[in-house]
């Protein structure tokens, strides 16, 4: 491996990534040369550009600046949804001698240097991560960040803090990422399976979650979600502790919901925390925030400054992402691709809202997600009174044959009004529709409807 000191440059090959992003504002931080290549242009890598970044967007080795071709001097860092036969640069690189390193591997690298604070889990994580650096980011501890997702607090998925010994981290199970860390201690939020085209089966994605628990450093803790099927393989001197919304050795009491408020009291394995208010108030972040003030809390932040930092949390964008809340109408945006995280959306916004109609907007993620779960998606959205289904977003695969919108559409439960729609047709059914309650779901480029959405409904609203 490359002797980090020797690095002048380093060039990332799908820059445009959350966690990509992040690791080179890391680098940029510490004043380096930063490029990358990435696809499409984006609001991300705009931002980057803005901070020094160099960027551009398609793989022609002529354009890729000098200083990022010394073998000598210049480390490559590549996100596992690209591959070297399909892209030139990353082909180059692979072929002529440079050091080229997975992004999880040089997340590994880095945070060996400090104790990591690491959320892992099929969903949840990037909500958990980013309220938990909140936490400790107000705190007297402090903390550095790598996350998966926009902080809405800092407008940024980077934290960086010279004097703290922590650093939170979202730990990604896809590719088996989260293999290259050794965190200090860590949250397992779900183990509900996914990414079946890398594991393959249940069974070897649950066990990919235990051989990361091995990783634990000594001393170290567990805090894992009662009742997940997979088996912890800790070492004798590191702490589990269980948590759930009411149960376990971190869980909620005394839940009041009302008044588009919610405040409970934590129990923990010493004491009660009581009047913890939510700052993103729906019933998933209260699971969620368990978990993250767990750690916070054995981390050494205190009582006050977690209930503090708990009502200051804004949330991640996407996430539970409320662009219009009144009496009238809401609209949110949420990042939800898995059957079980848009059953807990639905759950979540029926607790809220179960007076109102309730539409989600759906762009399944992946041609193999919706071969695998097509059944359990339908299940979930069965839970909304209203289903609008868009066609799969492809991401890295191709097609496959017979693998449509419509295998979900026509397992939809008998009660729920349903329709499809195109990508280019979503503007139009939301202007010619009536909603009280839209989300939209998906991890796609649904999001990119999401502003021109928000500005039809406010339109609407003054009719």
């Amino acid at each position: 491996m490359m002797n980090m000191e020797m690095v002048k440059s380093v060039y990332f090959i799908g820059i445009g990534g959350i966690g990509m992003s992040a690791e080179a504002r890391y680098f940029l931080s510490l004043g380096l040369t930063v490029g990358g290549y990435d696809k499409t242009p984006s609001e991300l890598t705009a931002k980057l550009i803005e901070e020094g970044a160099r960027v551009n967007y398609d793989d022609d080795l002529d354009k890729v600046n000098d200083c990022f071709k010394d073998k000598e001097s210049t480390l490559v860092v590549y996100t596992p949804a690209i591959h070297p036969e399909d892209n030139n640069l990353l082909a180059f690189y692979f072929n002529n001698g440079f050091e080229v390193m997975k992004r999880s591997q040089v997340l590994g690298v880095i945070t060996d240097q400090l104790k990591g604070l690491c959320v892992a889990g099929t969903h949840g994580k990037t909500t958990t991560s980013t309220m938990t650096a909140h936490l400790l980011h107000g705190s007297h501890l402090g903390c550095n960040a790598f996350l998966g997702g926009i902080s809405k607090n800092y407008h940024t998925n980077y934290l960086l803090d010279n004097k703290s010994e922590y650093v939170v981290i979202e730990a990604d199970e896809y590719d088996r990422s989260f293999h290259w860390l050794h965190p200090y201690m860590t949250v397992i939020t779900a183990t509900d399976p996914d990414h079946l085209d890398i594991y393959g089966t249940k069974e070897a994605y649950l066990e990919s979650f235990t051989k990361y628990t091995t990783l634990i450093r000594p001393g170290g803790a567990l805090i894992i979600h009662k009742g997940l099927e997979m088996k912890p393989c800790v070492g004798p001197d590191v702490r589990i502790y269980e948590y759930s919304r009411s149960e376990g050795d971190f869980h909620a009491e005394n839940i009041r919901i009302g008044g588009g408020e919610i405040v409970f009291d934590l129990v923990t394995p010493t004491h009660t925390i009581a009047d913890i208010q939510l700052g993103v108030p729906v019933g998933v972040n209260i699971e969620n925030g368990i978990a993250a003030m767990a750690m916070a809390m054995l981390a050494g932040a205190t009582d006050d400054e977690i209930r503090q930092g708990m009502k200051t949390f804004d949330g991640v964008e996407r996430r539970f992402d409320f662009k219009i809340r009144n009496d009238k109408t809401v609209f949110l945006s949420d990042y939800a691709h898995h059957p079980d995280e848009i059953r807990q959306c639905a759950l979540s916004l029926k607790e809220i809202y179960g007076e109102r109609k309730i539409t989600a907007l759906f762009q399944p993620h992946l041609y193999t997600r919706t071969r695998d779960f097509y059944k359990q998606f339908a299940d979930s959205l069965s839970i909304f009174d209203e289903v609008i289904l868009v066609d799969i977003y492809p991401a890295r695969e191709q097609p496959i044959p017979g693998v449509t919108s419509v295998l979900i559409y026509d397992n939809l439960k008998e009660g729920v009004k349903r329709s499809m729609c195109s990508k280019n047709q979503i503007l139009d059914v939301v202007a010619k529709g009536s909603f009280d309650v839209l989300v939209s779901l998906g991890a796609g480029d649904i999001e990119n409807y999401v502003p021109a959405i928000t500005e039809i409904l406010k339109d609407k609203m003054k009719e």
